[in-house]
């Protein structure tokens, strides 16, 4: 099955998407209403926040180039100094881009 991307078709390609998106959210929001939150269970919330994060992180800091890698390691550093995400963010996209630059 194919749906043309030209005039409509992309309109109900983002329509599905948007219904597949919003019933996986909702869905959960769902399933989790009916589990206890314990200290087990948000023990798993957290490591399982931080494990997404680093399946993300890995193959970009694997097949990416060099201001990949250097906005990886600025942002891990500065976040464990500074504690703050947004300065952190930061810090890795200059980096980033002044090596980019040069």
């Amino acid at each position: 099955m194919s749906i043309e991307t030209a005039g409509f078709g992309a309109f109900i390609i983002v329509l599905v998407m948007t219904l597949v998106t919003l019933s996986t959210r909702w869905g959960g929001v769902f399933v989790m209403s009916f589990v206890p939150i314990g200290d087990r269970v948000k023990r798993f919330i957290h490591a399982m926040s931080g494990s997404v994060f680093v399946a993300l992180l890995v193959p970009m800091a694997a097949a990416g180039d060099m201001g990949a890698r250097l906005a990886l390691v600025t942002t891990a550093v500065v976040m464990l100094l500074s504690r703050q995400p947004l300065l952190a963010i930061s810090a890795g996209v200059a980096a980033a881009a002044l090596v980019r630059q040069i």
